[in-house]
């Protein structure tokens, strides 16, 4: 059963910095596009970054310039530093893997971690 583990979520004052990280276990197999989404209280899940497998990016505007994601493909990791934070950036951050593998396409989640901006 593939699971997805994040770490990394706490408590900052604004303009503090906080590191991601999200591991998958398990067996998976043609991880293709690692990203991170967030859901604020009363909001809908917005997209914050994605990487594929390539190491292309996106961002939402939102975050541009403040927040990078990275992987690393041998670890099946996904990282997202976040840097400058604000207290609009406080929310649950979730991770998600997207695969294609023998004509199967499937997507996983974190199970979703706290940050919160806040002085």
């Amino acid at each position: 059963q593939v699971q997805l583990v994040e770490s990394g979520g706490g408590l900052v004052q604004p303009g503090g910095s906080l590191s991601l990280s999200c591991a998958a276990s398990g067996s998976i197999f043609g991880i293709n596009v690692m990203g991170w989404y967030r859901q604020a209280p009363a909001k809908e899940r917005e997209l914050v970054a994605t990487i594929s497998n390539g190491g292309g990016t996106n961002y939402a505007d939102s975050v541009k310039g403040r927040f990078t994601i990275s992987r690393d493909n041998a670890k099946k990791t996904v990282y997202l530093q976040m840097n400058s934070l604000k207290p609009e950036d406080t929310a649950v951050y979730y991770c998600n893997f997207r695969t294609a593998y023998s004509g199967t396409y499937r997507t996983y989640w974190g199970q979703g971690t706290q940050v919160t901006v806040s002085s």
